[in-house]
């Protein structure tokens, strides 16, 4: 029988799972991410998986491996996850087992973890719109931002955090970030940091109807969606926001590449997916005064495979 593996792709919003076979997935299924602690957020990525090999009339049995893309700081060798604060009960400095918790819900079925936009660039370089490149950076504007590195044909794991664009400086002393400090890119371009700043300013008395529409849409946060709806009917504030939004990434991405001096740059993630290629063509643009060498300027690219780049790229991982 063909080999069969699991990836899910945990986020601050939704958990994501996809069962492969041949390269092909056959089974997939999406659920918010619980909120009420490490349990509830561990049984609901086992059911998401559940749920997809029943779709592909697949037992648990059948599962050769599982991969797992997770927010934070990991230790692929333990399985571990901390610092993720984007997940609740994944926040603290204190290592959670998140392999082995998944795997005792999954008949102790081998399970490999990574970062999760690490993961998510894997599945893009390897599966999707990366393949033809050697040197690309991928930016996956969610929750959070974070990044994936691949170079010269090989992905840079670092020891644990390589690729965490999210937390390069943009303004010195500037918004704080999810992680507590100051200036960071995610603090300008994070969906979650984003929201918050749109609260604050809110309650000085800035007006929008950004909030309207979330709970018009049955939302209890500002989805990728419901930012990409305000645009769409003009609100002054959600422009303001995305206006930051793309000039932070163009500071950032262009400070990798006058680094890394990459073949090409991918962005992803829920926002960047929502908001697709005028947003991509915008961060090209903001970048473009910044680069050092303006006339070799990296490819601009956005996902193929979409919100399911990061389970594909975890079943990647595990084999798939």
């Amino acid at each position: 029988m063909t080999k069969v593996f699991a990836g899910i792709d945990l986020g601050g919003t939704k958990i994501q799972s996809v069962v492969m076979r041949s390269r092909k997935i056959v089974g997939q299924e999406r659920t918010p991410t619980p909120h009420t602690g490490v349990d509830d957020v561990t049984a609901a990525m086992a059911a998401t998986v559940k749920a997809a090999l029943a779709q592909a009339e697949l037992a648990v049995a059948d599962i050769v491996g599982v991969g797992i893309g997770s927010p934070g700081s990991i230790d692929q060798a333990k399985g571990t996850v901390a610092r993720s604060p984007n997940v609740p009960g994944f926040e603290g400095s204190d290592p959670v087992p998140l392999g082995s918790k998944v795997s005792r819900k999954l008949g102790r079925t081998k399970v490999l973890i990574d970062n999760d936009v690490r993961v998510g660039m894997l599945g893009e370089w390897k599966r999707g719109a990366a393949r033809p490149y050697h040197d690309v950076l991928g930016v996956f504007v969610g929750t959070g931002v974070g990044g994936g590195l691949v170079l010269e044909g090989s992905m840079r794991r670092g020891r644990g955090a390589a690729g965490e664009i999210g937390h390069t400086i943009v303004k010195d002393d500037g918004r704080t970030c999810s992680c507590g400090r100051p200036g960071h890119l995610e603090s300008y371009a994070g969906r979650g940091r984003i929201e918050a700043h749109a609260r604050e300013l809110v309650t000085k008395g800035r007006k929008t109807d950004l909030f309207k529409i979330m709970e018009k849409r049955g939302r209890d946060r500002v989805t990728s969606g419901v930012i990409a709806r305000a645009l769409e009917h003009g609100d002054k504030l959600t422009i303001r926001l995305i206006d930051e939004a793309v000039w932070a990434l163009g500071l950032a991405l262009a400070s990798a590449q006058n680094l890394l001096d990459l073949e090409a740059i991918l962005i992803g993630g829920g926002l960047g997916d929502r908001l697709g290629q005028p947003f991509v063509q915008r961060i090209a643009d903001a970048m473009q005064p910044q680069l050092f060498v303006p006339e070799r300027a990296p490819v601009m690219l956005t996902t193929e495979l979409g919100d399911l780049g990061g389970a594909v790229g975890a079943a990647v991982l595990a084999g798939g």
